[in-house]
């Protein structure tokens, strides 16, 4: 067992179904766990996702032509719920692996998140809150669990935020049967 399994618990989460909490106190910075699961093309992840709308679809964009699918052979990183404002993030490294990494110290106990940004089509965009309804709570919540377009946004966010997003790889987790 990696370190990084040692600095994640799964438990019942107050946000969705299971969640990733901090087995310790984590510092910034720090690499938590790494996002796996079978690796496949953008073809078969599209054929994925609209093929099986009662399944649990865990993709993460890793380029335009790979996706990592967690809900075949993926980790426990694939339970690390959204949250609008996360205390984690993702990222990519050059080799195309995803890590979770700590955005801030975060206490032992403490349920990880990061924001999921989930890509939608423009007719799903329009009804993102009830397709993708957001349950973090945190006072800057969007409502959902997708990326929306700046003039749809409840809060507005700064330039800088907007670059993060924009760095950022996709999670499309999609649990439509609460675990």
């Amino acid at each position: 067992m990696g370190l990084a399994a040692k600095l994640m618990i799964v438990k019942r989460s107050p946000i969705a179904g299971l969640g990733g909490f901090a087995a310790f106190d984590i510092k910034k910075g720090t690499r938590i766990i790494e996002y796996t699961g079978e690796r496949i093309s953008a073809k078969t992840a599209e054929t994925r996702w609209t093929r099986n709308p009662r399944r649990m679809v865990l993709l993460f964009s890793v380029s335009s032509r790979t996706f990592i699918d967690a809900a075949v052979n993926g980790g426990p990183a694939k339970r690390i719920n959204h949250s609008c404002q996360g205390n984690c993030e993702a990222q990519l490294t050059k080799r195309g692996r995803v890590f979770i990494v700590a955005r801030r110290n975060i206490k032992a106990g403490e349920e990880l998140t990061y924001d999921y940004h989930l890509e939608l089509s423009p007719e799903d965009l329009a009804r993102a809150t009830e397709l993708y309804p957001c349950h973090c709570g945190v006072p800057r919540c969007r409502g959902t669990l997708a990326a929306l377009p700046r003039a749809a946004r409840k809060h507005s966010i700064t330039g800088a935020e907007e670059e993060s997003i924009r760095a950022r790889n996709v999670l499309a987790e999609i649990k439509l049967e609460r675990v």
